[in-house]
């Protein structure tokens, strides 16, 4: 269910939850509001879907001063433009497709708005445009906007081709290094540990290409996608089936340039 007023998620931030439910984008999109206790200017953080409701409710939060993308999907971008109309504020991403009025996002450049420093961190693998925001003063341990690279709940689908596990193995890997930072996820609950959170997810896709390989073995190192799906993943609903396909594939992909098959 969208909300109708901001939830307070960190010391700098707060966030709505779009009105698009589904079994990728879960509960909804997280949009996120940045600012600092005495600015009454704000940044904005994947405005969303393309729902009027939930756009004035972003905008009532302050002067927007900034609209950042943490990637290219529709259920975090297809708002820009109107949003950006809306506001005035330029949307910056980090691929420039995406980019309203403003350039492109730079790996490791940290950004000043809405009274916050905001490092940009590229963390491709869901997506090859992908980023994250490392918000070191929010709080004891810093937050981090995490995108789809991590979620609340679940796992992150690898929209192979365009990302890949060899990226995402380095993106969960550069994102260790933040330490105890809290999660704010676009999809799914705030998470209180970054460190304990990057395990699992580093564990999980272990298990996974343990499980890939253990199919290949069945069926034959020149087994497609289907076939290692049907094996690995048989108890997935249908409608999360195309997903799980591109999760093999991205597996496959990775095992068949790193494993002597």
């Amino acid at each position: 269910m969208s909300t109708t007023t901001l939830t307070r998620s960190s010391p700098l931030t707060r966030f709505a939850l779009a009105p698009n439910p589904g079994p990728m984008s879960l509960e909804g999109t997280n949009s996120y509001v940045i600012a600092a206790e005495d600015s009454d200017h704000v940044v904005v953080v994947d405005p969303g879907p393309l729902d009027e409701a939930h756009l004035q409710l972003l905008a009532s939060a302050g002067t927007v001063e900034l609209v950042l993308i943490t990637h290219r999907h529709p259920d975090h971008t297809e708002a820009s433009v109107r949003f950006a109309e809306m506001t005035g504020a330029p949307v910056r991403a980090f691929h420039p497709a995406y980019c309203v009025d403003g350039d492109p996002l730079v790996d490791g450049e940290v950004v000043h708005a809405g009274g916050v420093d905001i490092t940009v961190l590229a963390t491709p693998g869901h997506t090859s445009d992908s980023v994250c925001f490392h918000l070191p003063a929010d709080g004891p341990g810093g937050s981090v906007l995490t995108g789809d690279t991590i979620l609340g709940r679940g796992t992150t689908v690898l929209d192979f081709p365009d990302g890949t596990l060899g990226d995402y193995f380095a993106s969960l890997e550069r994102l260790s290094e933040l330490g105890h930072a809290t999660v704010l996820p676009a999809h799914g609950p705030v998470l209180s540990d970054l460190s304990t959170v990057v395990l699992t997810y580093r564990d999980h896709r272990q298990e996974r290409l343990e499980q890939i390989r253990a199919a290949l073995e069945e069926a034959g190192g020149g087994a497609s996608v289907s076939e290692v799906a049907d094996l690995v993943y048989a108890d997935v609903p249908a409608n999360v089936r195309g997903a799980a396909e591109l999760s093999v594939a991205a597996q496959l992909q990775y095992l068949r340039g790193n494993d002597p098959l």
